[in-house]
């Protein structure tokens, strides 16, 4: 929860005040009772005592101005507010460990069939891209609301060369940036846009580090969802220059990954198999067609404080006939 006007919250500080006040006042009444009263007579004068109901009213009215206080500093929540029209920006690796079996049947199929399942969640109105790197970065779809584009390009995908991990995202962030016409036909704008990155290996053909591209999305407003596809222990086959069969490890780079996702203010995903991959696809689907949005719920404390205080005049009247 935040707030909209934090100061305020300074005036909790009167509710412990408040409260040495009445235990205070309670003591006094306790000695000034025992000075005048004849002990002896007492038992016949008081035939019971209110004990703890004595206390509740006004420990209600001290909720009630703690309630109260809150209230006045606008306190907001975060909720999910529907997406009206966005871009969606999937940048996909396609560098030669794509073809490790370590996820059934090979990462680059698996990722394939994900991002399947993303392209039927997202909703209709949202433009969709599909960027893909290995040695370099080719646009297969620039973003469009046609999702027949989109699938077609994922279809043709095949897994050879280097990783230009950056490369890829400067792209994908020059195409997600592309003006779009209004509605209305009076110009055009910007929507907002989210990078998809799925990634298996270290950037080896970029000419700047994935983490400068980061700054630079963060710095437009781009956060950057990144998915590390495959497992620690993941290899390909490569025949060398002789012939020979070689196994070279391909774990994925996951600190890069996850710093990615940190610095952009995204999410970080791990996926070591394909059904954990399709699962993290269709839940994103889901996610960015909402936005988070701080929605204040002032109405709401100051209507609890109210009932606080009435709940207390209340007892006050019934137990001991008046209003506090």
């Amino acid at each position: 929860m935040t707030f909209r006007d934090p100061a305020m919250l300074a005036g909790l500080i009167l509710i412990p005040l408040a409260a040495l006040a009445y235990v205070s006042m309670q003591r006094r009444r306790r000695r000034e009772a025992a000075a005048f009263a004849n002990p002896s007579l007492m038992p016949n004068i008081l035939t019971g005592r209110p004990g703890w109901r004595r206390h509740l009213p006004p420990v209600l009215v001290l909720a009630a101005l703690g309630v109260l206080v809150v209230a006045l500093a606008r306190p907001q929540r975060t909720v999910a507010a529907p997406q009206r029209a966005a871009t969606v920006m999937m940048v996909t690796d396609t560098s030669g460990s794509m073809n490790a079996e370590d996820v059934d049947p090979d990462r680059l199929s698996a990722a394939v069939k994900a991002a399947h399942k993303l392209t039927d969640e997202l909703p209709e109105n949202f433009r969709l891209g599909l960027v893909t790197f290995a040695d370099f970065a080719e646009v297969h779809s620039p973003p469009t609301t046609d999702r027949d584009p989109v699938k077609a390009g994922l279809d043709r995908l095949r897994a050879t060369g280097g990783t230009a991990m950056a490369t890829g995202l400067q792209r994908a962030i020059e195409l997600a940036r592309t003006p779009v016409p209004n509605e209305d036909g009076s110009g055009t704008r910007r929507l907002p846009s989210v990078l998809v990155l799925l990634s298996d290996g270290k950037d080896t053909q970029s000419p700047v580090s994935p983490l400068e591209v980061a700054r630079q999305a963060k710095e437009l407003n781009i956060p950057i969802f990144t998915i590390a596809l495959g497992t620690p222990t993941g290899e390909v086959a490569v025949r060398d220059q002789f012939g020979l069969l070689q196994r070279i490890p391909v774990p994925p780079d996951t600190e890069t990954l996850r710093a990615i996702a940190k610095t952009t203010g995204g999410k970080y995903f791990a996926a070591p198999d394909a059904a954990r991959l399709e699962e993290i696809y269709a839940n994103l689907g889901t996610k960015l067609s909402s936005k988070p949005v701080e929605k204040e719920v002032t109405v709401a404390f100051a209507g609890g404080a109210l009932a606080l205080l009435i709940a207390g005049g209340a007892l006050s009247l019934r137990w001991f006939g008046r209003p506090l």
